[in-house]
């Protein structure tokens, strides 16, 4: 615009030659190439040979969580007050789940060429989303400890994932691993195994859903677990027996807790 106000048809022709800052901007908020992570590539490798390798079976059944949230509610205070940290359900579940591994060790195993070697310790790997990635610290000889060790000890494990400060043999030899995105609201997931384990557990969010108990429609509090497992270590029935007895021990927690 000259100073008298008129446009030229030079000036014209010299901005349609010269692209705008906002037409710059459009095609850099379009694409973005950014190069992947070193975790992330691991991620991207191992679960890519997990599908490539594994055949997958996927199981659900829902749980309902009125017995664990009641132990909760009488145990959360003096949890609180020997240990600091808030006492949640997850420690009680995973006790339940060793319990179904023990009775079912095809689920706690792992393949090596033409053979399935069965595991007679309880490592648990707990899925971990941060902002780097998915890492997956273990739970040591859980079959040892109560269900608040396990908690006290998931608590710091979580943390120090989220901080980045594990250390590299935290995230190694975990014979089974539970996955939970209940936190973010989801209801139904599956997930891939984390070989060389032969199977994972997903766990959803608990959800209050009407049921029908004799006769009679009540509300109680209900979740979604998903087992994915490789068929050729553990076959249907297995697979839909574990998922059963996880069930029902955790409908009964004073059995285990």
């Amino acid at each position: 615009l000259r100073e008298d106000g008129r446009i030229t048809k030079e000036d014209d022709l010299n901005h349609l030659k010269k692209p705008t800052d906002s037409k710059t901007s459009e095609r850099k908020e379009r694409e973005e190439v950014v190069k992947m992570s070193k975790i992330r590539k691991t991620i991207a490798t191992r679960l890519k040979e997990s599908q490539n390798t594994a055949a997958i079976l996927t199981t659900f059944n829902e749980v309902d969580m009125s017995g664990i949230i009641d132990i909760r509610e009488a145990k959360k205070d003096d949890f609180k007050e020997r240990y600091g940290v808030k006492l949640g359900f997850m420690s009680f579940f995973v006790k339940a789940v060793v319990e179904c591994l023990k009775e079912f060790p095809a689920v706690n195993a792992e393949i090596k060429d033409d053979t399935i070697v069965y595991k007679n310790h309880f490592d648990i790997g707990i899925a971990v989303g941060t902002e780097k990635g998915l890492v997956v610290p273990v739970l040591r000889n859980t079959e040892q400890k109560e269900a608040w060790e396990i908690h006290a000890e998931l608590e710091d494990l979580v943390t120090r994932a989220r901080q980045r400060r594990l250390k590299v043999e935290e995230m190694q030899g975990s014979t089974f691993t539970v996955s939970n995105l209940g936190m973010y609201g989801i209801s139904h997931f599956t997930s891939i195994l984390n070989l060389p384990e032969v199977g994972i557990l997903s766990v959803g969010a608990v959800r209050k859903t009407p049921v029908v108990i004799d006769e009679t429609v009540v509300v109680r509090p209900l979740m979604n677990v998903t087992l994915n497992a490789d068929h050729r270590a553990v076959d249907g029935m297995v697979a839909a027996r574990f998922l059963q007895t996880l069930q029902e021990l955790s409908e009964s927690p004073s059995d285990f807790s």
